[in-house]
């Protein structure tokens, strides 16, 4: 029997029960240490009978369990609700900073199953994949060779005397045929494939099942990242952008275990830090004018061959002068206003590089708390020249909704 649960950001999970009936089997923790160990140890931290999560977020399948990771930047005393919240949260700023297409997703399927990201990614690639297949999917010319009783293309000389030099009647030739079996296609197939086997929505295995079958004579294969990298999109398959796309995320992101039989595994997890950098940098982009230029991560030669990119880059335009700032977001959870020694280091050397006169450290947070700029004493003659504030931010509005219009906020905190 399937179950799934909800967890945020540095939360523990053991292999006893806690007070949401949340818990790993021991199949399942060991699978989630393999997994880890494969990547470096960057999601969790092992503890006794279980893992601690990192600040990764999103969704993870191991076999019949669904775990899904969310971010949260308070330690109030966690309640059903709160899980709702920022699972709410964290679908709202997948969406606005482009990493999935709730739109493309029907209101009923959203409504009808409990709405997981990874449950969003299965319907949006069905979804996808029914549009495409009501269309006609693709043909492309493919090269084929062999040995055939009629002549057809071009003799292949050298093995027309290896193969045919007792069988005369036969013709070993080279040609182009017309058919669905190219790579845009079999990778399509190859994520319906994982699909049917794991997902747990008797519906949608319904609908793979059925869409199997409109993919006649298509080779199955195992498809990798060097497979993605040969898929050229031209006018013909600019529909299928968005399928490959979502079938990336599929493939690439999927273990299958063939020692433990069911424990197969599928992760889709995203990095909170650079998520909450997207997130600001779109916010802030779409209040960008004549006067006032948002860019990120422009860079600048620091030592040797290393290079320093701050997240964000401002320039305001007042009449002949072009002042800049810097913004650097942090998604993490600091006390009375005291960043640590190290962030304020590489604010102050962005102010030197990149000529700002000010830089914003940007946390989000939940309470408001009181602002100020403080002054680097070296660097420059006059330290009104060479300033940093500690800001806050709230994620979340009164509703407890992502709230979308902080931008002018942040630069108020900066621009003054």
């Amino acid at each position: 029997m399937s179950r799934s649960f909800k967890v945020f950001e540095y939360e523990k999970i053991t292999i006893k029960k806690d007070a949401f009936n949340r818990y790993l089997t021991k199949k399942e923790l060991d699978k989630l240490y393999e997994f880890n160990d494969t990547n470096n140890n960057k999601y969790f931290v092992p503890i006794r009978d279980g893992i601690k999560f990192c600040n990764y977020v999103g969704v993870i399948q191991i076999g019949q369990l669904t775990i899904e990771i969310l971010p949260k930047i308070d330690n109030n005393s966690n309640n059903k609700n709160d899980y709702n919240i920022w699972h709410s949260a964290l679908l709202d700023m997948l969406k606005y900073c482009k990493y999935i297409s709730i739109d493309s997703v029907s209101e009923a399927s959203l409504k009808k199953r409990h709405n997981s990201i990874l449950d969003i990614y299965f319907e949006l690639f069905v979804s996808e994949i029914e549009k495409l297949v009501h269309k006609g999917l693709i043909k492309k010319y493919r090269p084929i060779e062999g040995n055939l009783k009629n002549f057809k293309g071009k003799i292949e000389f050298s093995k027309q005397i290896r193969y045919n030099l007792i069988h005369q009647e036969r013709v070993y030739t080279k040609h182009q045929t017309f058919d669905y079996d190219n790579l845009i296609n079999q990778i399509i197939l190859y994520a319906l494939k994982i699909l049917k086997g794991i997902t747990f929505d008797e519906d949608l295995l319904n609908r793979i099942k059925k869409l199997e079958y409109n993919f006649p004579e298509i080779k199955s294969f195992h498809i990798s990242s060097n497979h993605f990298e040969k898929i050229q999109i031209d006018r013909k398959s600019i529909t299928y952008q968005k399928a490959i796309n979502v079938a990336k995320v599929i493939i690439l992101n999927y273990s299958p275990d063939i020692t433990i039989g069911r424990e197969n595994m599928l992760t889709i997890l995203f990095d909170m830090n650079k998520l909450w950098e997207e997130y600001i940098y779109r916010i802030l982009k779409r209040l960008q004018n004549d006067n006032l230029i948002i860019s990120r991560q422009e860079k600048d030669k620091f030592w040797e061959k290393r290079e320093i990119k701050p997240d964000i880059l401002i320039k305001h335009i007042v009449g002949e002068n072009i002042q800049k700032y810097i913004i650097d977001t942090k998604w993490k959870i600091i006390r009375k206003n005291k960043p640590s020694d190290d962030d304020l280091k590489q604010m102050y050397v962005y102010n030197l590089y990149f000529e700002s006169y000010k830089s914003l450290l940007l946390y989000p947070n939940s309470e408001l708390q009181s602002e100020n700029f403080g002054s680097f004493w070296k660097g420059r003659s006059n330290p009104e020249q060479n300033q940093c504030k500690v800001s806050f931010i709230n994620v979340l509005n009164e509703k407890g909704k992502l709230d979308f219009s902080i931008g002018e906020n942040i630069l108020n905190k900066l621009i003054t």
